[in-house]
């Protein structure tokens, strides 16, 4: 997050203190960001201590660069594929691994990759710039049906039928191809709005969301990373929207309850199944003054889980 051009780290103490980390321990932070918990987990490991970091971003991999420190690996690649890049890495188990999902505040203020519509750029949207379609391609191509239902389930916007027709009725006359054509669309599109939020607001955030593949990376990874814990490794998860903290709540307490078993089996108390995870605490938030300083941290929900 960033607050007066400066890039802040949200819930960065509690993050890091969530993880309980060991001196000499192993550890992979999942989302590299612009370094700001992988700086303070370095400072918290000895020289026997290593972290692998990740990220699906060019930009971020580029600011990371200058992190030069022996016990430091940053890896090219989505937190969907963490299983790979710590088998590239030689992890085999790690202590604790730390995910801050969501678009990053760099890639919303740099107006030309086209995340916000607060600046006419081109209609880009990609977190990896290096592959994949880019959201002025994907609307070129979608059928209307395609576009509601991007539009109603990742950004929960009652008008989304209607933006999808105005959408394939504008792409006959014109391409869309910048942030300025696609927010002018759905704001003459959406009737009614909560004061203070652009009727954009909800269309920019699904065609994020679904262009990235956000909630079924976030899905793919959870399992991993699981499996990648040492008995008593921490999972912290950090999110920003409602959908996401949804597919985090509900993978720890399912992972935090043992398998259910046919009535009347023969096992003794120590044959019966375990938990896999067990829950560390409440829920956790930003603070009213790290709000105040930081107000892109608001939405902001972190959950903590140890493996059994």
């Amino acid at each position: 997050m960033t607050a007066g051009g400066t890039h802040v780290t949200v819930l960065l103490d509690e993050a890091v203190q969530s993880l309980a980390i060991k001196a000499d321990g192993i550890y992979l932070d999942a989302t590299f960001g612009r370094g700001g918990h992988s700086r303070r987990i370095l400072a918290e490991l000895n020289e026997k201590g290593r972290l692998v970091a990740l990220d699906r971003d060019p930009q971020a991999i580029a600011a990371g660069a200058v992190l030069a420190d022996g016990r430091f690996q940053l890896v090219h690649r989505a937190f969907g594929e963490i299983a790979e890049a710590a088998q590239e890495a030689g992890l085999q188990k790690v202590d604790g691994i730390l995910f801050d999902v969501g678009v990053s505040s760099p890639q919303i203020d740099d107006g030309e990759r086209g995340f916000s519509f607060r600046q006419d750029a081109p209609l880009d949207m990609r977190m990896d710039t290096t592959q994949g379609e880019t959201a002025a391609e994907w609307l070129a191509r979608a059928e209307i049906r395609d576009i509601t239902e991007v539009i109603r389930n990742y950004g929960e916007e009652r008008f989304a039928f209607q933006i999808a027709k105005k959408v394939v009725a504008a792409r006959l006359e014109q391409p869309i191809v910048t942030t300025g054509q696609f927010a002018a669309i759905v704001r003459a599109t959406v009737r009614t709005r909560e004061p203070g939020q652009d009727p954009a607001t909800r269309s920019f955030q699904a065609l994020r969301i679904h262009i990235n593949q956000e909630l079924r990376q976030l899905e793919v990874a959870l399992p991993q990373a699981l499996e990648l814990l040492a008995p008593g490794g921490r999972l912290v998860v950090i999110s920003f929207h409602s959908l996401e903290d949804r597919i985090v709540k509900n993978f720890l307490r399912q992972q935090s309850v043992a398998d259910d078993l046919p009535k009347g089996l023969p096992l003794r108390a120590d044959q019966l199944p375990k938990p896999k995870l067990r829950l560390v605490g409440k829920m956790i938030k930003p603070s009213a003054a790290e709000v105040a300083a930081n107000p892109r941290a608001r939405s902001a929900v972190m959950r903590v889980a140890e493996k059994m």
